[in-house]
């Protein structure tokens, strides 16, 4: 990594708070519901986040699989069963990537489908925020203000001053809690080996419903999005973001990670907020390959002295940012009926619905854009 100036590591560290709201919600619940060990957790973040930043250059997020996360708060899943998720959902993405089958499908998505696909994926950001906003509506509505006002002010780091102040005023009105006996103990691995009752059990609970939202957001999208923020760094494309996602998980999994992979809404969100370089996904890297080494069994208590309100602020500014792209504006008028099919789908039911419906969509546009010109330009109509 080249050498930085302080102002560049400033604004490189106020990205890397900015996905924290896609973060904290979903860590939280795995250790606290589902009982998965700290260390395993937060070290699979640590080492996937450094090694994106050095390997993409940018600031590349690394998200939970919101699916399984969604599947271990309400439906439970044993801590075995959730490694047999991440190890398969890594060798299909495996598979896709090394075969360059991932690339091709992406090739075939409209512009107009993907535009879609991004306008709802920021929409769901924006209504997930305001649901946490509504937690803590005064800390929420204080950090929202106060973000669209530090962002008026040329090289701020936003995110960091905001969340500071959030958890000034939660202590002060006692909505968030002092961590109380942090404590420095040395966390280690624990080997996950799932059996076969809990490899099938998971395939069907888990990796079926989560695999659409991979492919789409995690790997098609951020594709999309890393080529129109980052023209000229190319190796964000289908095929590695699927390599690197797969390799994550087949490696970490078994150590007690999360099912992890990457995500337009973090790399927009992390963007933001000031990152440009993959010392953003780097820093979040550090900081959280210390608490898992020394903090381990504290993890949840710093986690939650940052009030829900102001990380639902940060997914607010993040969603608006991802739904408003410079695609959708340059959109042709025709395309619109398109976008907005995706785009309600992804918002209403997942990804996976709005790609299909929208490509259905793009196909019926395409079909009487078509038919429209050939009768101005009075060529017979094919039938």
């Amino acid at each position: 990594m080249a050498r930085v100036s302080l102002r560049t590591f400033i604004a490189e560290c106020g990205g890397s708070c900015g996905d924290l709201g896609t973060f904290i919600p979903h860590v939280i619940g795995a250790i606290a519901v589902a009982g998965l060990a700290p260390f395993g957790v937060l070290s699979g973040f640590a080492l996937f986040l450094i090694g994106s930043g050095w390997f993409y250059k940018i600031p590349m997020a690394v998200q939970p699989m919101k699916a399984v996360s969604a599947v271990i708060l309400t439906a439970g899943m044993t801590p075995g069963e959730i490694a047999a998720a991440g190890m398969m959902l890594g060798i299909i993405l495996l598979v896709l990537g090394v075969s360059g089958l991932i690339g091709r499908a992406a090739r075939l998505i409209p512009q107009s489908v993907s535009a879609g696909l991004q306008l709802g994926l920021g929409l769901l950001m924006g209504v997930l925020g305001a649901k946490l906003i509504l937690a803590t509506p005064i800390i929420g509505v204080a950090a929202l203000v106060t973000l669209l006002a530090l962002a008026r002010v040329p090289h701020c780091p936003a995110a960091p001053i905001t969340l500071a102040l959030a958890v000034f005023i939660g202590w002060v009105t006692g909505d968030t809690p002092r961590p109380d006996h942090v404590s420095i103990a040395l966390g280690l691995p624990q080997f996950v080996i799932p059996s076969w009752a809990e490899i099938g059990r998971s395939f069907e609970i888990a990796v079926i419903p989560q695999l659409a939202l991979t492919l789409t957001n995690a790997v098609i999208v951020t594709a999309a999005l890393s080529r129109e923020l980052f023209p000229l760094a190319p190796a964000a494309s289908e095929r590695n973001l699927a390599i690197s996602s797969g390799l994550a998980n087949v490696l970490l999994a078994p150590l007690g990670a999360m099912p992890m992979c990457h995500g337009a809404g973090g790399l927009q969100a992390q963007y933001r907020f000031g990152g440009r370089t993959g010392l953003t996904p780097i820093i979040l890297g550090t900081v959280l390959l210390v608490l898992a080494i020394a903090f381990s069994g504290s993890a949840v208590q710093l986690f939650r002295i940052i009030p829900i309100g102001a990380v639902g602020a940060l997914l607010i500014i993040a969603g608006t940012d991802l739904a408003v792209s410079r695609r959708l504006f340059d959109a042709n008028a025709s395309c619109w009926p398109v976008i907005g099919v995706a785009a309600l789908l992804t918002l209403l039911a997942n990804p996976a619905l709005g790609l299909v419906f929208g490509w259905l969509a793009e196909m019926i546009r395409a079909a009487i854009v078509r038919r429209i010109r050939n009768r101005r330009a009075g060529k017979p109509l094919q039938p």
